[in-house]
């Protein structure tokens, strides 16, 4: 099952220059409004963070329905639970992938919009982009809709939620201790 993924993974990375290409384009407008914001006395979101959520979603969007030819899987929709799981390593690494993909997801909405910071936001995103995606691929036939890939995309968001939820609560510690030494000298 290994095998699969690191190579699925490795063939991915194929799409990274439309992200790249996306996020220039993210860089120039919302560095635009930035500054137009900051002008005006009004804060805005992190360019980095919004440049990087820009940069995931064009990738995600590739990978999941602009890399697949239009009608070439037709009318396949499994509302099954579990179904795509325990077939062979080929369907186990589907579903491992399924949650890598929208790990970063997860990450990057607390990061570039403060309202995806509570938990159930963040879920309730994960899950209707999620939908909105199997709902494309079902609608355009350029991929199956599978319940299970619903909730493997729900479970990378969640797991990147908790990861991003960690690495700010290092970073806001570290910012504490920091000051505390720099009031302790």
């Amino acid at each position: 099952m290994l095998k699969y993924i690191i190579s699925d993974m490795l063939a991915a990375l194929r799409y990274l220059p439309y992200g790249i290409i996306a996020g220039l384009f993210a860089v120039c407008i919302l560095g635009g409004i930035s500054r137009g914001r900051k002008k005006q006395g009004k804060t805005s979101p992190s360019l980095t963070a919004m440049t990087c959520l820009v940069m995931y979603v064009a990738i995600l969007l590739v990978i999941t329905y602009f890399s697949r030819e239009s009608g070439s899987r037709t009318g396949m929709m499994d509302l099954e639970l579990f179904s795509t799981w325990g077939i062979n390593d080929r369907n186990n690494a589907f579903v491992v992938e399924n949650v890598l993909l929208f790990i970063p997801y997860g990450f990057v909405l607390p990061w570039a919009d403060v309202r995806q910071r509570h938990f159930l936001i963040n879920f309730l995103t994960g899950a209707l982009t999620s939908l909105a995606i199997e709902t494309m691929q079902l609608v355009t036939g350029r991929g199956y809709f599978q319940i299970d890939d619903i909730l493997t995309n729900i479970l990378g968001t969640v797991l990147g939620f908790i990861c991003y939820c960690l690495g700010h609560g290092i970073c806001c510690l570290w910012k504490r201790i920091q000051g505390k030494r720099e009031t302790d000298t």
